[in-house]
């Protein structure tokens, strides 16, 4: 993926949070659901008219909870960052600093791949502190920052590797993912070669 230029002026967003009331929280319940199977079979640029419509609101309800288009997404996202996250901190504690930072690459490809157009919104997010994705662009930045300094203390992985640099490998092989077909996934081959061209001591799959 291309590098993303830091904007003008940032700015801070406000992320979609789940109401008190019980009748607002259904219908934020009901919106998530329909986003994500829409997102799933469409992408990011499913219908927001059609995601009301599957959760049974009308489309201003849906614009009260979600304000835009990635206010949602982002809500969408929030659950399988959170576990990217839980799972950065529990790689941390094994014995195997490369081989942790390996299997940690793999699961931010496939977090920033779930939906179609994902791994777009997120490179574009990534310096931009007015959207809401951004606050996800900071947590997997830390994530892998913790993973990468400890693979780096270890020797195992090159010394001039930095955050910055794995964000975007791991943006550049989800992007490769998310375009792929069924007949030409080439995103695995890419992945490899990637994680070659970082860890000194040669590949690693396991973090035992």
């Amino acid at each position: 993926m291309p590098a993303v230029s830091p904007p003008p002026a940032a700015r801070s967003a406000t992320l979609a949070r789940r109401p008190q009331r019980a009748d607002g929280r259904r219908n934020y319940d009901n919106i998530l659901a329909a986003a994500r199977t829409a997102f799933d079979e469409g992408g990011t640029s499913a219908s927001l008219e059609d995601i009301a419509r599957a959760a049974g609101v009308a489309i201003g309800t849906l614009y009260g909870h979600f304000p835009t288009r990635e206010a949602l997404i982002e809500a969408t996202m929030r659950d399988g960052l959170d576990q990217l996250r839980a799972s950065a901190d529990a790689l941390a504690e094994t014995e195997n600093p490369a081989a942790a930072l390996t299997l940690w690459f793999r699961q931010a490809v496939a977090h920033c791949s779930t939906f179609r157009g994902l791994v777009g919104l997120l490179a574009t997010s990534s310096y931009d502190e007015g959207t809401p994705l951004h606050h996800a662009c900071v947590a997997m930045h830390e994530s892998c920052g913790q993973l990468l300094r400890r693979a780096q203390g270890s020797g195992h992985v090159r010394a001039d590797l930095s955050p910055d640099d794995l964000f975007t490998m791991i943006t550049s092989a989800a992007w490769t993912r998310e375009n792929a077909t069924a007949d030409h996934d080439p995103s695995d081959r890419l992945i490899d070669l990637l994680l070659d061209a970082i860890i000194r001591t040669g590949r690693e799959t396991s973090a035992g």
